[in-house]
């Protein structure tokens, strides 16, 4: 449902490289290409408008957060789609991939989805005040971001699974043109992850409550948003699809204190209720091999997460990402309290070789298949 959003009636323009009859795409999309172009209506808004005091005893507008929609002429699916992206990066990432193929939100559209993607709090169009989402953490570094999204594969990364990774799209340094294009658009993320992710799962909130009950796809840093948000909006939350969500949890990624929640570092809803983090009863595995994560979930009898026990919820995972390791660990601390979740392998469909961006990489088209059908499937059309 698109509400009081008003549509646009023009067109988008192509944002991807011609095929130029060469083996090998360029390596980062530069001018329009020559596919049919995608009917569609689209337009924007901010969620989280209302006034906020400022130091000096006026008002503003702090920490919204950034909405895109889109959607066919004739719209074939009831529940609209919301893509939340990972990490530092933005709502572009669902847009198109480096080299210049489409990305989930138009594929979503062509299928007759309405679409909203968001750029959170302090990401992308959404700005970022001090004075309100807080410090900025340190900056992500290129060498860090390289082995994320397109660790060597000869044997010198850290991640085991590295050298089955072969959906990338580009080279795997640092002066690579497909990485540097994902280095640009990353910025940094908030000191406090706590506040950070209660502010985008408030933002995510809000939207619900303009548009309505919807399907929620989030990757990687995007995970905990969606968490919170089914917490506060369990009713609006059709189901969740969470890309290899940040994990695992209870551990201290962010620092001391941060996963505090379980899956997330912002507070949520326990039965029987915490009024703190620190009441939680968890029990602690040591890592079983070097570079294993460390197992923490909660001792039993383990206390439910009530509103999101009744939202379906999947977690996918890639065969070749370092998130192997982690999501399973996710999944059972969100069926220990008491969640439906089922853990998409990609490589039990048969996809395999893809990491952690599976929506850049070579398959992004096959990957998005398997994930609107789950949501589909578990929400009917």
């Amino acid at each position: 449902m698109i509400n009081d959003v008003q549509p646009s009636n023009k067109e988008e323009a192509g944002g991807a490289s011609a095929d130029t009859g060469e083996q090998q795409p360029p390596a980062v999309a530069s001018v329009p290409d020559e596919r049919r172009p995608v009917t569609s209506r689209r337009g924007f808004f901010w969620v989280g408008t209302e006034p906020e005091p400022l130091p000096d005893g006026s008002t503003g507008v702090l920490g919204a957060m950034y909405v895109h929609w889109e959607a066919a002429p004739v719209v074939r699916h009831r529940l609209p789609v919301v893509l939340v992206h990972g990490g530092g990066g933005q709502g572009l990432d669902y847009f198109g991939t480096p080299d210049g193929r489409p990305g989930w939100v138009s594929m979503l559209v062509e299928q007759g989805h309405v679409v909203y993607v968001v750029d959170r709090p302090g990401h992308g169009r959404s700005p970022y005040d001090p004075s309100h989402l807080g410090p900025m953490a340190p900056a992500m570094s290129e060498s860090f971001l390289a082995e994320l999204f397109a660790p060597a594969t000869d044997g010198s990364s850290p991640n085991p699974l590295a050298p089955e990774h072969t959906q990338w799209v580009g080279g795997r340094t640092v002066t690579d043109p497909v990485l540097r294009h994902i280095f640009a658009s990353s910025g940094p993320m908030a000191a406090d992850s706590a506040a950070a992710q209660a502010l985008d799962g408030k933002r995510l909130a809000e939207l619900l409550d303009r548009i309505g009950p919807a399907i929620l796809i989030t990757h990687s840093a995007g995970g905990p948003a969606g968490w919170v948000a089914a917490d506060l909006r369990p009713d609006l939350v059709a189901a969740i699809v969470a890309i290899e969500p940040v994990g695992p949890p209870f551990n201290e990624l962010f620092g001391p204190g941060s996963f505090a929640w379980g899956p997330t570092s912002a507070p949520l809803t326990y039965d029987p209720p915490v009024s703190s983090s620190e009441e939680l009863s968890l029990v602690r595995d040591e890592p079983v091999a070097d570079g294993a994560p460390v197992r923490i979930v909660q001792a039993e009898p383990a206390r439910r997460l009530p509103n999101l026990a009744d939202v379906p919820i999947a977690v996918v995972t890639a065969s070749a990402s370092p998130f192997a390791f982690t999501d399973s660990i996710t999944v059972e601390v969100l069926r220990q309290a008491g969640c439906d979740v089922d853990h998409v392998l990609l490589a039990d469909r048969g996809l395999t070789g893809n990491g952690h961006a599976v929506m850049f990489e070579r398959n992004n088209a096959e990957i998005l298949d398997v994930v609107i059908g789950w949501a589909v499937e578990h929400t009917g059309r």
